[in-house]
């Protein structure tokens, strides 16, 4: 029977990079602010993730994988890819906080989806909500018919808020 030893482990392999760190880079962030994108202007959940956007998230993450990282082998070629998608969110939650232009860039504006107690089924098409999906997210918060609403609006972070008659 054979033990691994730490004589066994190539050392050198695990965290010498194999490929440049500036291509890591330049992949890292095409990849992220393609994702960010796509993600952004083409889906906003509405409130919790559902089955579907689970399985979006796994998808991107597996197809953009060979895109973004290569072929790399190190364990530095990952920290460093890890550590480039860290700095773009971070970059873009301080910037969004900043600037105008980066926030309505990084969340979208609040639509409009009830005033009072009509359904907007324009902006509720446009933001794929049924009116039933709609009834039950009203009802977590308590409100029993949409006569019931003054308004109500689907935020930027997909969360669902209610002014009561």
């Amino acid at each position: 029977m054979h033990t691994l030893l730490l004589a066994d482990i190539d050392w050198d392999k695990m965290i010498t990079p194999s490929m440049s760190l500036w291509e890591i880079l330049i992949r890292g962030t095409i990849t992220y602010w393609f994702c960010f994108a796509y993600i952004r202007f083409f889906r906003r959940g509405a409130g919790q993730l559902g089955i579907s956007d689970l399985l979006l998230i796994t998808l991107i993450s597996d197809a953009s994988q060979n895109s973004m990282a290569g072929e790399y082998t190190s364990i530095t070629e990952g920290f460093v890819l890890v550590g480039i998608l860290v700095f773009w969110d971070y970059a873009i939650n301080w910037l969004g906080y900043r600037s105008v232009f980066f926030s309505k860039i990084g969340e979208p504006e609040p639509v409009l989806l009830i005033k009072n107690g009509v359904m907007q089924r324009q902006n509720m098409k446009k933001e794929l909500i049924t009116s039933s999906e709609l009834m039950g997210m009203l009802r977590e918060q308590g409100v029993e018919e949409f006569a019931d609403v003054k308004a109500c609006y689907i935020e930027g972070s997909g969360n669902i808020s209610i002014i009561k008659k």
